[in-house]
């Protein structure tokens, strides 16, 4: 903390002792924030039989840790300190040992008195920052006291004789300067980090804070702030507690350091704090919040939070350059000092697990909260169906209905509940009957309503779970409430959540960086898969007119006012769940027969998007076909199984394909194939799969001449873990994929961590697509990730090494250590996950231990997540609807022409008869902020690498760079040359 910049150097050795276990670990984390290392943890229970670690230790001890500090010495090429004598520069710190020991209380001397000992350190301002209860003695004397009570002085003068403060550059490169005052051996590194420590007076200061409810992911936009910021060369404080600790400053308002944010990524809540201040609503607060903001010299405030607090964080910026003029008037600052910090810089970031701001398609813990609710529901299905009951489910959404939309969607729900659309009252619970009893006709065992604690009937009277229930009883229903209150804000963040944190809290910085006074505050949102910024109030306004056209009653303009996508999902909802009645039917004339295959290998979402074809395709009157067991069945056997609602009810929630998948191709046989296609009348096909299923539907285009009836519309949905389809970001199963190596490196970490010293290479799966990887590396802060579009070579491990051993140089002992690498299966041909192992283990010499480990097909498996079954029915319906779209331009002919697709004229000379028809064999893609169908020839011309299997748009990028940036790689290998340089001086 104070020193995690490295200015605390000693020239002592000594040992403390104590009989207190609580004393004993207060003291070795006392001096971990003093910089200094764990270099030996002895426990006598443990390591007792231990030669090695018994070395030097004391026979009384029960345990001792070892803590020592070289912070201005020469590196080698491993990252490790040479001793002076060695050194090139002598005059670098000689450093100090720490031994704290814990013994038995009868063992504990009667003489056993506090000791004074005196270190050098370059940041006095620091100490007494950090340390409230530091005494400043002189201007190069200040004292201050450990846990233990002993006497700890910090002066600025190396040496007991100087006359004058020591600088940090006399240890760096030493005192001999050429006659421009340089050193002419400096190299660009060391130049680098003097130009650094001259501006680091001018160093933007950032706070960031959380505010409003918790939510899963508000860790890991916090560290990536923090990580940013100080990358970008900024100082970024934390203020602790919300709002509350904005108004109380002091200790509430600390400086982070890399090290701070360590492990944050995989933790829930907020380790910040938040809290509801209704002191700070009143302008007298928002004074005081000034003052500690200045105090600091920060200008930038950027807030994690609901709609309230980023309301508040606005009218804090607004009011801001009277509150300073305030705080001159009341005598609190001059105007000089004043002078820098005329305007206050405000960007938000939406935690909310609501996701309840206009602007964004999603907000952070959003997805977090929904897999939770998806994950308890499945669970109670499983017993409803046992029972054959009904439940009802309560989640959060006061003024939402998000959370209980997606969840009824991604967990197959008979009915749902939300504020936006207001049951009609009185009508709504003969619907509801209705509903849940034709599902238990169609062979339904169990039933389940989900209602956003908001739900409420269009006379705004509220609709509670007990409401419901009592309905469902009168039909004589087993019905039972469960209410899953804060559970939905437990729990790790997603691999969604902790991507869009990370990527939303370094846009953050950057929008810091890139502001002027007269910048509109932004809001950080995201827009189907690019991240936007949009105007912080605009979206807070819009997203508090909801609420009031609730009130107004006014709820057509309410849901209108969410995005495009809850509207849309909205629809589908209830085209496949309440209008399954056959109300929603088309004419008989517009009824369609459309085929479902399934190509490649399984991805989760697999089951998910065939059930809401399905469900969508009957409740518009069309015929649902699976084609059995891919391509190559369809050739053998020729089956194709109309689906029915029973078939496919509970597939929302079942990994895999159980219509059957395999990598055939349709060109095996496209003879068999189109006699198949015409025997069923096909007038449309829907291919779920990854780059086998996007070749399939070319080879389908290519033989429309020799093959009349592939005329018909076609449309690829990309499922594929290695989300390698060309012209498309976004592939169903990604996220389930996501998910379990989340989970796994977790775990992995956490046993990584355990042993302080440990690097583990992951191999992931993704074929030549590096998406996976570079997605991976980033959410789980590792520090190198290798994928096929960045070839890996001896320099490339060597710098590895080196950056491992600079990262764990860094370790105090406290911290999560372990260290991950992220290795793509078709990384490189020569350099195996094992022998990539191999190398750095051999090449450490001992100084960490290094593990392999391969998840496998682990990342294939397992219950799709709710996003992907989100996502699934929505591109599902879509599909459909591209399928109608296409035969309806094709009306107005006769049967076989219509099957054909094309028409004789008088002159003998074939004329289609649809325009543009070779658009209608398309890939269902997002790209940024848009999604679209993309015809698959110009596709497969224009953005396909056939050899690699994949797209030529490298759209992952920005991951690595940013994975670079907030690993500490970047920061890693700039000190690692800074050192090199610094041994040539």
């Amino acid at each position: 903390m104070v020193l995690a910049h490295e200015a605390c150097y000693g020239v002592a050795f000594r040992s403390v002792v104590t009989d207190s276990e609580k004393l004993f670990h207060d003291t070795v984390h006392f001096y971990h924030t003093l910089g200094f290392s764990t270099v030996k943890d002895f426990d006598k229970f443990k390591h007792g039989e231990n030669i090695l670690l018994c070395s030097g230790c004391c026979q009384d001890s029960l345990r001792e840790m070892w803590l020592e500090a070289f912070k201005l010495s020469e590196i080698d090429g491993n990252g490790f300190r040479i001793p002076q004598q060695e050194a090139g520069n002598k005059h670098q710190s000689q450093g100090a040992l720490l031994k704290v020991r814990l013994v038995m209380g009868e063992l504990l001397k009667e003489d056993s008195r506090d000791t004074a000992v005196t270190y050098f350190s370059t940041e006095l301002d620091e100490v007494l920052k950090r340390f409230p209860q530091a005494e400043k003695i002189s201007d190069t004397l200040i004292q201050l006291v450990d846990p233990l009570g002993n006497l700890l002085s910090f002066t600025s003068f190396a040496n007991a004789l100087d006359t004058d403060p020591t600088p940090k550059e006399y240890f760096l490169d030493g005192p001999r300067k050429s006659d421009g005052g340089e050193d002419a051996s400096d190299s660009d590194a060391v130049k680098q980090l003097k130009n650094s420590l001259a501006l680091s007076s001018k160093k933007k200061k950032i706070a960031v804070m959380t505010s409003g409810g918790d939510s899963p992911g508000m860790n890991a936009a916090v560290r990536a702030v923090v990580r940013a910021g100080i990358h970008y060369g900024c100082d970024v404080y934390a203020v602790y507690e919300g709002y509350e600790g904005l108004l109380r400053g002091g200790k509430y308002l600390r400086q982070m350091h890399w090290e701070d944010v360590r492990g944050w990524l995989s933790e829930g809540g907020t380790l910040i704090g938040t809290a509801r201040c209704k002191e700070f609503r009143e302008r007298w607060g928002r004074k005081q919040g000034a003052y500690n903001l200045i105090s600091e010299g920060i200008d930038a405030l950027i807030v994690c939070g609901g709609d309230g607090s980023l309301t508040g964080a606005d009218l804090f910026r607004s009011e801001w350059p009277s509150l300073v003029e305030e705080l001159v008037q009341d005598g609190k600052f001059t105007i000089e000092q004043v002078e820098p910090y005329r305007n206050l810089t405000i960007v938000g970031l939406i935690g909310s697990i609501d996701n309840d701001m206009a602007g964004s398609d999603s907000t952070i813990g959003a997805f977090s909260a929904l897999a939770r609710i998806c994950e308890l529901v499945d669970y109670i299905d499983e017993t409803a169906k046992s029972h054959s009951r009904a439940f009802v489910i309560e989640v959060m959404g006061r003024h939402c209905g998000w959370l209980a939309l997606l969840a009824g969607i991604a967990t197959g729900a008979d009915y749902i509940f939300i504020p936006e659309r207001a049951a009609p009252k009185g009508k709504w619970q003969e619907e509801l009957k209705e509903v849940c009893q034709r599902h238990r006709a169609k062979g339904r065992r169990n039933n389940t309503v989900i209602v956003a604690e908001g739900a409420l009937d269009d006379e705004l009277n509220h609709i509670g779970a007990e409401d419901v229930k009592n309905v469902l009883l009168e039909l004589g229903l087993d019905a039972k409430v469960t209410i899953l209150g804060h559970v939905q804000r437990g729990g790790t963040a997603v691999a969604h959540d902790r991507w869009l944190a990370t990527l939303q809290g370094v846009d953050a910085v950057n929008a810091v960086l890139e502001m002027t006074p007269e910048t509109p505050s932004p809001l950080i949102g995201i827009l189907e898969n690019k991240i936007i910024r949009k105007p912080l109030m605009e979206s807070v306004k819009l997203t508090k007119s909801v609420a009031t056209d609730i009130e107004n009653k006014n709820f057509d303009k309410a849901i209108m006012l969410r995005d495009t996508e809850f509207v849309e999902l909205y629809e589908n909802f209830v085209a496949t769940t309440i209008k399954d009645d056959g109300s929603e039917m088309l004419p008989e004339a517009q009824r369609l027969n459309i085929g479902i295959v399934h190509v490649g290998a399984p991805s989760a979402a697999l089951n998910p998007a065939t059930r809401a074809a399905t469900l969508y395709c009957l409740s518009r009157g069309h015929r649902p076909f699976a084609i059995l067991n891919g391509f190559s069945g369809l050739i053998q056997t020729g089956q194709m199984q109309e689906l029915a609602w029973a078939d496919v009810e509970s597939w929302h929630s079942l990994g895999g394909s159980v219509i059957g998948t395999n990598r055939s191709l349709a060109d095996e046989d496209m003879g068999t194939v189109a006699y198949y296609f015409q025997k069923k009348k096909l007038d449309g096909l829907i291919i779920l799969g990854g780059f086998e299923g996007f070749k399939s539907l070319k080879q389908l285009r290519d033989s429309r001449e020799q093959y009349p009836i592939f005329n018909i519309p076609m449309v690829l949905i990309p499922a594929t873990i290695s989300n390698n389809v060309p012209g498309t970001e976004y592939s169903l199963g990604v996220d389930t994929c996501l998910n379990a190596l989340v989970k796994y490196t977790d775990e992995i970490k956490q046993s990584a961590s355990a042993s302080r010293r440990r690097v583990f290479v992951v191999e992931v799966q993704g074929g030549h697509s590096g998406y996976i990887a570079s997605f991976t590396g980033l959410i789980t802060g590792a520090v190198s990730v290798y994928t096929p579009e960045d070839k890996i070579n001896l320099a490339t491990i060597k710098e590895d090494l080196e950056l491992l051993c600079e990262n764990f140089r860094h370790d105090r002992g406290e911290n999560h250590n372990g260290k991950l690498l992220i290795r793509n299966e078709q990384a490189s041909s020569l350099y195996s996950t094992e022998l990539l192992a191999n190398i750095i283990a051999e090449s450490s010499k001992g100084k960490f231990g290094v593990r392999t480990a391969i998840p496998g097909h682990v990342q294939q498996g397992g219950i799709p997540s709710s996003k992907d079954r989100v996502i699934a029915s929505r591109y599902a319906v879509k599909c459909v609807n591209f399928l109608e779209d296409w035969n309806e331009r094709n009306k107005g002919v006769d049967a076989d022409t219509k099957v054909l697709r094309f028409k004789y004229d008088i002159h003998g000379e074939k004329r289609p008869t649809v325009q543009h028809e070779d658009d209608s064999a398309a890939v269902i893609c997002v790209n940024g902020s848009k999604l679209s169908f993309k015809p698959i020839a110009e596709l497969w011309e224009n953005e396909t690498n056939v050899k690699l299997r994949k797209g030529e748009d490298i759209h992952w990028k920005e991951f690595t760079r940013i994975g670079d940036i907030l690993s500490g790689r970047l920061r890693l290998r700039a000190e690692v040359a800074a050192s090199a340089g610094s041994k040539s001086v």
